[in-house]
């Protein structure tokens, strides 16, 4: 049996107003076509749905049975229906964004303040991962897309987007004032206890090859948990300490830490959205997609 869609969305509104000429209005179309259909459908399935009298419109047993099963199906897919059309409006949707701490820093926090005044009604939920768990979010599905900050290993069956560059500083605190107007370099640091993150970091791995590639060997004596705890440690004088400059900006006004120059030029880094061509972005997905790589853009 090969019945339309249409013939039971018609016999819903006939069954749920149990009059023709509302249902006709509602469905924007006229009380004889809609009798018709009726008619029709009665056919198909071989039964009678609706007994008609003087005083209305009223169900048989075999019509209540069916208005009981076309009701949940008819309004579930308009419900699904007004919920792709408020997605497509951005009036309704979530973006789920897995995140480095630093491209967080940087890049995620102030694009979603932006994002928000446009777009208010649109959830948001943040992972803050390690780069590697960021990426392979993106690899398994559980995030729509992720924003790292380089060095970062990328899968080919993702595409990643390079979206601004940034270079890293040395900072040291009180401790180290006397050295703030010198030019120093990495085996003059050596002999200072260095903060850092931990191995298991790409972080860490991209300072062991900078100082492999200048015959130095990394050898940090606090290792931290994340990039924010680079920063108190620094000012409590516990070592020296590389950021994103970002972190350190009020501390360098206030004097709390000073930034001590290198002979050697610390490489830039990269903060890249990376998706998996696998899985389509929403609507609203989309959309800050657009405003991170496009705003960042101008930024070079």
């Amino acid at each position: 049996m090969n019945i339309s869609y249409e013939y039971y969305r018609i016999f819903y509104y006939v069954a749920k107003y149990k009059n023709l000429t509302q249902a006709a209005e509602v469905l924007h179309n006229n009380q004889p076509n809609v009798s018709r259909t009726i008619k029709v459908l009665e056919h198909e399935l071989g039964c009678n749905l609706l007994i008609r009298s003087n005083r209305g419109i009223s169900l048989t047993p075999e019509g209540e049975a069916l208005y009981n099963h076309v009701k949940i199906a008819v309004e579930q897919l308009q419900s699904a229906e007004d919920e792709i059309v408020k997605s497509v409006n951005m009036e309704k949707g979530s973006i789920t964004i897995g995140a480095s701490e630093t491209a967080l820093r940087l890049v995620v926090l102030p694009m979603l303040n932006e994002f928000k005044k446009s777009y208010p009604d649109i959830r948001i939920r943040i992972l803050n991962h390690l780069t590697t768990q960021a990426i392979e979010s993106v690899k398994n599905g559980t995030v729509d897309f992720s924003v790292v900050a380089t060095p970062a290993i990328i899968d080919k069956s993702l595409k990643a987007y390079p979206i601004m560059q940034f270079r890293d500083i040395l900072i040291g605190g009180t401790s180290y004032a006397l050295y703030k107007d010198q030019e120093l370099s990495l085996k003059e640091i050596t002999s200072y206890p260095l903060v850092c993150l931990g191995e298991g970091t790409m972080t860490y791995q991209f300072y062991e090859k900078f100082y492999r590639e200048n015959n130095v060997e990394l050898r940090p004596e606090f290792e931290a948990a994340t990039t924010d705890q680079i920063l108190p440690m620094v000012e409590n004088n516990l070592g020296i300490g590389y950021l994103p400059d970002i972190y350190a900006q009020d501390a360098l006004e206030k004097e709390r830490v000073y930034r001590l120059r290198l002979k050697e030029q610390i490489p830039k880094r990269e903060v890249c959205f990376v998706e998996n061509k696998n899985y389509p972005l929403s609507v609203a997905a989309k959309a800050l997609k657009a405003l991170i790589i496009e705003k960042d853009a101008k930024k070079e």
